[in-house]
């Protein structure tokens, strides 16, 4: 070292050593196996919460299947249906789907005792479909202080698009408020000198259609509304409601009213010889469960909107959308009738929590699947009409925003004019 040159090692060159060499290489080798495996990027993990596992998961969703709605509860039997076709096919990246589904008769108490059942006792990943304004509502702010997602409710109230005050609460369907603002426009542009009767619950879900109206016609509100008449879910009858209204002097009738009441509300209307002009809220705008029950040639004529296909519709007979969804019924679920629009709609509420769950691939923890269904990103389902796409972000939670008007023809709903919102 005294010279100031580097210091040199002189290689080994005998057979001693290069007999060590080989000798460790194979040690040296399965070190660095070890070393990578163990250093494995974070999304190739596995990533449980309670309900998840590599075999299964596990779901949970409360709705009426008893009580006064008890008409929706199909919904959920559609659902059933889909997730056993799913599973049958080798499920969500090899997990199967498992719902639990519990009856809470449209009663908050009961709702609240089911989605503690479901939550603690049973563990599900999260609540799926819930449905039931005042019944979804009393569960709200457990589930958020729990951190459980509740997606895609089946409910249009405008509180389920609140991202910042209920980030683990998203509804599907469009919102009450966007329904009514295109019953407005249209009236404000269709029937200038209409008087007005709106017809609503007597609940949250309710006087979220009223204020949807309000909205809709803004200053002009009081020029056109003349009536506004209030139902009870409890009501045996609402003629008493439906006489009050006609006395009011009202020529249009925008009724927002469950499916058994709105059926009453068409027969009456009709058996009375009242023909204002109706529009009734697509959420009950079912041919098998409120039109036939009502009749249809009462019903010719009433006005709605829609955003997804009528499998009765001759338009669509040959649509291989239509046709799939056909099949599926009368594989999965024969027993129920395939053009009841609640059936489609289960249909397609099923495919977007499935598409959401192949989206959180192994990573099934809860904040994951509520971080994917947060980022659906232009999902055309092909059940849904033309044109409607799924959209959502961290700052959107209204998953469907666009709807198109239709018409009554006494056998079928005819939409005509455009899609109408934005995607």
């Amino acid at each position: 070292m005294g010279s100031g040159s580097p210091l040199q090692r002189t290689p080994c060159t005998s057979p001693r050593c290069q007999s060590t060499d080989d000798e460790n290489r194979p040690r040296f080798l399965a070190l660095l196996a070890t070393l990578c495996l163990s250093s494995r990027p974070a999304w190739a993990e596995k990533k449980y919460d309670p309900g998840a596992s590599d075999t299964e998961i596990k779901i949970g969703q409360t709705l009426p299947y008893s009580g006064p709605i008890s008409s929706y509860a199909t919904i959920a039997r559609t659902h059933l249906a889909y997730f056993e076709m799913i599973n049958a096919e080798g499920g969500i990246n090899g997990r199967k789907i498992r719902l639990l589904s519990l009856d809470d008769g449209f009663q908050p108490p009961k709702t609240v005792e089911q989605t503690r059942k479901l939550v603690e006792g049973d563990q599900v990943l999260f609540l799926f479909q819930s449905l039931g304004t005042p019944t979804v509502t009393a569960i709200q702010k457990y589930v958020n202080a729990r951190k459980v997602p509740t997606l895609f409710i089946a409910l249009g109230a405008s509180r389920w698009g609140d991202y910042k005050g209920s980030p683990w609460t998203m509804g599907w369907i469009p919102t009450y408020h966007a329904e009514m603002g295109i019953f407005a426009n249209y009236i404000m542009r269709n029937l200038p000198n209409a008087k007005v009767g709106v017809l609503f619950l007597n609940n949250d879900a309710g006087k979220d259609f009223l204020e949807g109206v309000q909205l809709g016609f803004g200053n002009l509100y009081k020029k056109f509304v003349v009536s506004e008449i209030a139902v009870e879910v409890t009501d045996p009858s609402i003629d008493s409601q439906i006489i009050a209204m006609k006395s009011s002097g009202a020529d249009v009738v925008i009724d927002t009213l469950p499916p058994k009441a709105a059926a009453q509300t068409i027969r009456k209307v009709f058996d009375m010889g009242w023909r204002p002009t109706h529009f009734l809220s697509f959420i009950s705008s079912s041919v098998a469960t409120v039109l036939q029950p009502a009749g249809l040639d009462k019903s010719i004529g009433i006005l709605s909107s829609g955003f997804q296909k009528d499998p009765s519709d001759p338009r669509w007979k040959d649509d291989p959308a239509v046709l799939e969804y056909l099949r599926f019924m009368k594989k999965h679920y024969p027993e129920a009738d395939p053009s009841d629009g609640l059936n489609v709609d289960g249909y397609l509420t099923a495919q977007t929590m499935v598409q959401v769950l192949k989206q959180c691939g192994d990573d099934l923890t809860r904040e994951n699947v509520m971080r994917q269904a947060a980022n659906i990103k232009n999902l055309q389902l092909p059940m849904l009409l033309p044109g409607i796409k799924l959209n959502t972000s961290p700052t959107d939670y209204l998953p469907i925003e666009q709807m198109q008007m239709m018409r009554f023809d006494g056998a079928k709903w005819v939409f005509f004019g455009e899609v109408i919102g934005h995607e």
